[in-house]
């Protein structure tokens, strides 16, 4: 899984903006916070960073303390100050490249708020990140071109060249200070990054098409026309659905080596969704079940998220369901 994690990263970087919010290669499922499969979005936050302030006042209170924190820490031994407010530690030095805007860089990070409350880390995903370095905050762009591969350095990035006055996805307050532990591992041009990503591709692609190949001959495993391949842990007795059909189903999605990337089971309530809405192999395998059916489906990528792959989902990547249908509700 950290393998293909890394190269969906490399492979979505390539084709989108990093760090925004451009959504339109998600097209083909997902259907808001009812649609199904849903997507478990892999961010790293953890969800006991510091509370985001939720008045005038503490806004105010909150920003001084973090400029105070910032005024303290440069003064600290080792500190370096940029123009731009930009403050860095040099904790291990390299003697590699140092890259450029346009380039893109492979890290190991952690982030965390003044505080001490962590939001996001490579290390603690078991794998470093690869981004195209102009693409990121501010702060980041600056410092990482300051950096040689083989550096490590702490960073202090003010809410100015960080996330601003707004803030980030509920975890990082307005008017933060955001410090970093950064290892710069490597850089790759754009033309090294789209062959790397190209390598990692064929070779995962590879893999997804002979796991198929090998589960088409498992007891009890049918497969369909079009490539769909199920198996019945249970036979309903109800009705089926049409593609046309709002259905409500439990399900939990894993790739091929067990990584679950999504599970109305744990979010504790079923999912509900108009059939025609998602994903081709769940359309065409809902309408082959009954209610009270319980099915485990192994769905190729041209009926899953295609070569371009999603948020947490890789290029080329066969995806494993196990699915209850629990009504046709129209």
């Amino acid at each position: 899984m950290q393998r293909a994690l890394k190269f969906a990263a490399i492979a979505a970087i390539l084709g989108l903006a990093a760090c925004s919010n451009d959504n339109s290669d998600n097209d083909k499922t997902e259907e808001g916070t009812d649609g199904a499969p849903q997507e478990a979005t892999e961010t790293g936050a953890d969800t006991q960073a510091q509370k985001v302030p939720d008045t005038m006042t503490d806004q105010a209170a909150f920003k001084a303390e973090n400029l105070a924190y910032l005024e303290e820490n440069k003064n600290k031994e080792g500190v370096q100050v940029t123009a731009s407010g930009l403050q860095y530690r040099v904790i291990e030095s390299g003697d590699g490249k140092s890259p450029t805007a346009a380039d893109f860089v492979t890290v190991h990070y952690a982030g965390r708020l003044i505080d001490g409350s962590e939001f996001d880390s490579s290390y603690k995903r078991g794998e470093p990140a690869t981004f195209p370095a102009g693409r990121l905050i501010p702060g980041w762009t600056e410092a990482l071109q300051l950096m040689q591969v083989g550096d490590k350095w702490e960073l202090a990035i003010p809410s100015e060249i960080a996330y601003g006055a707004n803030g980030a996805g509920g975890v990082i307050p307005g008017d933060a200070t955001l410090v970093f532990d950064v290892e710069l591992l490597g850089v790759m041009t754009l033309e090294e990054a789209e062959a790397e990503a190209q390598k990692q591709a064929e070779a995962f692609k590879i893999q997804q098409l002979a796991f198929l190949e090998a589960n088409a001959k498992e007891d009890g495993v049918v497969e369909t026309e079009s490539g769909l391949q199920y198996r019945v842990i249970e036979e309903g007795e109800g009705k089926s659905p049409t593609a046309e059909s709002q259905v409500t189903v439990h399900y939990a999605g894993t790739l091929i080596d067990g990584s679950e990337f999504d599970s109305s089971y744990k979010r504790g309530e079923p999912a509900s969704f108009p059939l025609n809405g998602v994903i081709g192999g769940w359309t065409e395998a809902l309408q082959l079940m009954k209610e009270g059916s319980k099915y485990e489906l192994f769905l190729p990528y041209h009926l899953a998220y295609g070569e371009r792959g999603s948020r947490t989902i890789p290029p080329y990547a066969t995806l494993v369901f196990t699915v209850e249908l629990v009504s046709v509700d129209s």
